[in-house]
């Protein structure tokens, strides 16, 4: 399991790379003022479909589902099965992708009514989202094949689809000069990245002979089961997004630049969460899955745990370096062309917000894989509905009460992650799914402490590193990120091994 969590882990990296080098593109082609806040409401709608639909709800009921039924009744059950999911996903989809195209008005006013009274970035928003949207379609297919290939324990395609998204923008902004703005050409874009990542995965699935094709959807006891996990996991996933349409709804009352700062800020706040936590996800539900449905209860609490364990010692550098130091971050990665330093400081000020709930964002899969391992996507979605309410209220008092501008918004969210993960966390464990065991209470303890020495470290060594570049002028930033990323890697590498020990993770 851990070279198929270093498989996920790593093509995710380079997906998170190479988008940063796409966000490095897009704050100097786009910065952060009109054009760019209607392209990432244009961006934002699809992906809030996209999450409730398809990499939200979908996996969630589909790959427990997919991989019960082929290792209970093999491959031919399993393969009509999916046949019958891909025929209705397809339809289901179809519906929704003209309706989108035919209300975009209604929907951006509904999305982001501040644009309302800014005609010029409320019809770019529209005519953006029009060419986005059909990425929906196109990723909902990816993401039935990935589930498909994923129950099968082959996770590369997949997890390098999102690659293509990053080069595809990064292709048709360099020639922005032949669309009539910088927005058009990222939208388009993130089309072309659509087909090419079903040309990808599609192919992939081909190549091991679980393509589906059109089948008429029988109403058997499989596609029933997997609509009683679907329906739930739905609500769960639209609750979510509900926080996320919240964000940009009260953003984009916000002067001009909030949503853009919003954008930076959740994409490095999405670096941990994607390549970690998701990552960490994505391997331990097949495989608890599969555990489970052999009569392992034991076997799937043990990956479990250690699964937390790695991801815990993954994801603490992140939330510290984002708490300590959010501004060198963001001036070394994005001030430069239309990023000004002004945006560099608002980003950094959100990313720190953000930064405050990572912890339960990178672990909530884990956690959660134990209830979509035996097919309940009801209870995870309890913890998740409290948890957008308080999200969502709190987004209301932290904004229109006060002066934090966008950065209430990610406290909100931070404040909703951790209630949604104590609650699922307490869910798991009163049914005996989850037991914070001693071994894993003295790992996290003593992960926390290499993490406050990395702390410690990262705020005396800024301001000495910066000095000693104070004379490189634009490189600055970049120059100094290095050095306190060296530096960091070796403390907290050293002190983790030295308390953790080397021989922590099983080598079977």
């Amino acid at each position: 399991m851990l070279g198929r969590l270093f498989t996920v882990g790593g093509l995710t990296l380079a997906s998170r790379a190479t988008g940063f080098a796409r966000d490095i593109v897009l704050a100097a082609v786009l910065g952060a003022g009109p054009i760019a806040d209607a392209f990432f409401v244009a961006l934002r709608l699809p992906n809030h479909f996209r999450a409730i639909f398809a990499e939200g709800a979908f996996n969630a009921a589909f790959v427990p589902a997919y991989a019960r039924i082929r290792q209970q009744g093999g491959p031919d059950p399993a393969q009509r099965f999916a046949d019958r999911v891909f025929t209705l996903l397809l339809a289901s989809q179809l519906v929704l992708l003209a309706v989108a195209l035919a209300f975009t008005p209604a929907v951006i006013t509904l999305l982001a009514p501040g644009f309302v009274d800014d005609p010029g970035r409320f019809a770019l928003a529209v005519e953006l989202t029009r060419i986005t949207f059909p990425y929906l379609l196109l990723v909902s297919l990816v993401t039935l094949y990935g589930g498909i290939l994923n129950a099968l324990s082959r996770f590369a395609a997949a997890a390098a689809a999102p690659i293509l998204l990053n080069l595809s923008m990064m292709m048709t902004l360099a020639l922005a000069a032949f669309f009539p703005t910088a927005g058009h050409a990222a939208a388009w874009g993130v089309f072309i990245a659509g087909v090419l990542e079903v040309l990808l995965v599609g192919g992939d699935a081909l190549r091991n002979g679980v393509m589906t094709t059109l089948r008429w959807p029988d109403w058997d006891e499989d596609v029933k089961r997997f609509f009683k996990a679907l329906i739930p996991a739905t609500v769960g996933s639209a609750g979510v997004q509900i926080a996320l349409f919240a964000d940009t709804i009260i953003a984009s009352f916000l002067s001009a630049g909030a949503l853009s700062a919003l954008y930076y800020a959740d994409r490095l706040n999405q670096l941990p969460i994607g390549v970690i936590g998701i990552a960490a996800g994505t391997v331990l539900l097949p495989e608890m899955a599969s555990r489970i449905a052999a009569g392992d209860e034991a076997g799937a609490r043990n990956v479990q745990s250690r699964t937390i364990e790695f991801t815990l010692l993954l994801s603490v550098p992140c939330i510290v370096a984002f708490l300590v130091v959010p501004e060198l971050i963001m001036r070394a990665l994005f001030m430069r062309g239309a990023f000004t330093a002004a945006d560099a400081a608002a980003a950094a000020a959100t990313l720190a917000a953000y930064a405050l709930g990572l912890l339960p964002f990178v672990l909530i899969r884990s956690i959660t894989a134990t209830f979509l391992a035996r097919g309940d996507t009801a209870t995870p979605v309890k913890a998740s509905l409290i948890a957008v309410a308080v999200n969502v209220a709190l987004k209301i008092v932290l904004v229109l009460m006060g002066s934090l501008a966008q950065v209430g918004l990610a406290l909100a969210t931070s404040a909703g992650a951790w209630l949604n993960f104590v609650l699922v966390t307490w869910f798991a464990s009163r049914r005996g799914h989850f037991v914070f065991e001693p071994r894993l209470r003295s790992v996290t303890a003593r992960l926390t402490i290499a993490g406050l020495a990395l702390g410690l470290v990262l705020w005396l060594a800024h301001p000495r590193a910066a000095l000693l570049f104070s004379q490189a002028d634009s490189l600055r930033e970049v120059w100094t990120l290095a050095v306190l990323a060296a530096v960091g890697l070796i403390v907290y590498g050293s002190t983790a091994l030295a308390l953790v020990g080397k021989d922590w993770w099983p080598r079977k």
